[in-house]
Parts: C-alpha cells; structure tokens; sequence
C-alpha cells in the first residue's frame, strides 16, 4: 500500500481577486475549479492545475478573511512548483522580476539546492514558493490558453517543505504509518538545519517532503499567506478505504471518509500539528463541467447544488 505523490495543496488567501490575477495571470495555470468550501461556503476555494485538471498539479486557495501568517516551526514553509529545465528557469526569473508589483518583497536567484536548479519567490501576500528543475521528468499537459508558453509552463507539485520542532515524531508516521522512506539529507541555504527528504512510490519532486526540524523556533500561526494543508495521492477507492482502516487500526485521530465529490479524503495530523490529507486521485474535476469548460462558472458538488442562490448571493465577484 503506497501513497504515489503529492495530491493537492491548499493555502489560504485573504484577497481572491488579487490571488486569481497573479495564478493564472502571471504563473500562467489553469483555474480547474471555481468553487466554495465545502465546510464554510462563505468562502471560496479556487484550484489552480495543468491543463487536464490532472491530480498532483493542483494548488488552491480558501479564501479566507484572515490575519497574515506567522511564520514558524510546525508548518508547511514552502510549496514547489515543478519546470523543465534551466532555460524555463531564465525565462521565470525574467517574467518575475519585471512584475515586481504583483510578486511581493522577494524574488530569489536561480540556485543549485539539493543537486537541482531552483527559484525562491512569493506572491503579494507573502506565500512561499519555489520553482524546482525536474528535468522533465514525466508527463506534462499545457493549457493552451495559459500567457505562459507551454514549454515553460508549471508542470505540477513537488518537492514540499515541512518544519517541525520534533522531526522523530514525525519520521515515525511518515515511515512507520504512511510507508514513505527516508532517502537522503542536505544542506538548505535558508535553513537552519539539515533538510531530511521523505519519498513515495516512485519518488521524485512530485513524490518528496522536505522535512527541516526547528526546534527553537516560535510555532507558527496559520493565516493568509500560509498553507492550510497538503493531500498525498491514493490511485482508487480500494486503497483508499485501506488507508481508513489502517489509520483506525493504529488509532490514529482521523476525519473518517469524506466525499468531496471531485475526490475522496481522509484527513489527519502528524504529531507535530499539520494537516495531512489523503485523497484518491478521481472522479476528478470533469466530472460536473466539460473538460474544455473547467472554472467558467461557479461550481457546487451535488449536495450543495439546492443551495445555489443563496450561496452565489453570499460570494464577492472575483473578476
């Protein structure tokens, strides 16, 4: 029973409007799905992705009125961003630079980390990101619609950054409960430790956390600009159940099965705090728009469909 990768991660941004411009405007990704949150649906929760909506590229957004992020230990400190190749990375570095405005403070240089060519940035409200070399590893799916050109365009998640004040806790569940392993250390410029890389399945930037422990830092404090939580890839429903028994096996607090309708989940957290999700890799987000329709209109899973007006009357107008 393996986990194959990084499903989804969501993050959470107090300005939609502004989050909508810079995904899709100035990164170029797809808005897959315009939908609300499924526990709150004042709010809305936007998915970004590759063309095809295919699952471990999408990144998205709640959209909550919150106070900025505290950044610290016990969180998920930086979100990857996969491309191909150092020439992609020339072209990021450029395309960033000149929208200073939209981008925040910091636009980093192109570096070598782990053995491949990275680019540390943020976007207006301070969300971390990386953009990381893959070589091409895999397959990709442009839209043909994106500013950005499809050979430089984002191809998915991978790797993501974990800081934790007790890195034995949490190793224990990444490889005793959740049957990651351990693959290799490294040296971080902006760490302050050594970052400690877990893998699944197959293992590669879209299979791998980076796991840096801090134990004297403060612990952080979720808000906008931050991560919320980060979903791991199950292939079907059989393993998926699996999961559900497994965590229950070993009582392990859990969510139990929740049907959001483009996927199944199961959420749970690691011993040092953060959310962790499991989620299988369909139906997927066709399933309630045409495939060349994706995020035109506003989207409800079945059972909030007889909601509709209501919900649509509570929701600012992103555009």
């Amino acid at each position: 029973m393996q986990l194959t990768g990084i499903h989804h991660l969501t993050a959470i941004s107090s300005k939609p409007r502004d989050n909508l411009k810079f995904y899709t405007g100035l990164l170029g990704m797809r808005l897959v799905k315009k939908t609300v949150n499924q526990d709150d649906v004042s709010a809305y929760h936007l998915f970004y992705a590759d063309g095809k909506a295919n699952p471990g590229t999408d990144l998205t957004f709640f959209d909550f009125p919150a106070a900025p992020e505290r950044r610290g230990t016990n969180s998920i400190s930086r979100t990857g961003l996969r491309v191909a190749g150092e020439a992609s990375l020339t072209f990021w570095h450029a395309r960033l630079k000149e929208a200073a405005g939209l981008v925040g403070s910091h636009v980093g240089d192109i570096t070598e980390v782990d053995g491949r060519l990275t680019l540390p940035f943020e976007d207006g409200e301070g969300q971390r990101l990386v953009l990381a070399d893959d070589g091409g590893a895999g397959p990709s799916s442009p839209w043909d619609r994106s500013s950005v050109p499809s050979e430089h365009q984002i191809r998915g998640l991978g790797p993501i950054v974990l800081n934790v004040a007790d890195l034995a806790r949490t190793e224990r569940v990444l490889t005793e409960v959740m049957n990651m392993r351990r693959v290799r250390d490294y040296a971080a410029p902006d760490a302050p430790a050594q970052v400690h890389v877990f893998a699944m399945g197959e293992g590669g930037l879209a299979a791998e956390l980076h796991v840096i422990e801090g134990k004297d830092l403060p612990h952080a404090r979720q808000g906008a600009g931050g991560v919320h939580h980060v979903a791991f890839r199950t292939p079907d429903e059989v393993q998926y159940h699996a999961w559900t028994a497994r965590l229950n096996e070993l009582r392990i607090a859990n969510s139990g099965e929740v049907d959001r309708f483009y996927f199944r989940s199961l959420y749970f957290r690691e011993p040092n705090g953060i959310l962790f999700e499991i989620a299988t890799d369909g139906p997927g987000f066709a399933s309630d728009e045409p495939m060349d329709k994706l995020g035109e209109k506003l989207a409800l899973p079945p059972f909030l469909e007889p909601r509709r007006a209501q919900i649509e009357a509570g929701l600012k107008p992103l555009e």
